[in-house]
């Protein structure tokens, strides 16, 4: 059977003591934070094309400078 990554951290980190064990954990939290960041952002852009074909009308020139 094929080991994942996440179990091959897992049996390295399991026999590390609590505060090492504490820190990878913390880490984990920074890496998961950065991830979702991106991801943010990535839909983000992703909707601005969109909005920008709604919003940027005649229309709607009134509001360019607020």
């Amino acid at each position: 059977m094929a080991t994942t990554t996440a179990e091959l951290i897992y049996e390295q980190v399991k026999a590390f003591p609590e505060p090492v064990a504490r820190e990878v954990l913390d880490f984990v939290a920074f890496l998961r934070g950065r991830l979702e960041s991106r991801q943010h952002t990535d839909l983000m852009q992703a909707q601005e094309a969109t909005l920008n074909a709604i919003w940027d009308n005649a229309d709607d020139e009134v509001w360019d400078g607020v």
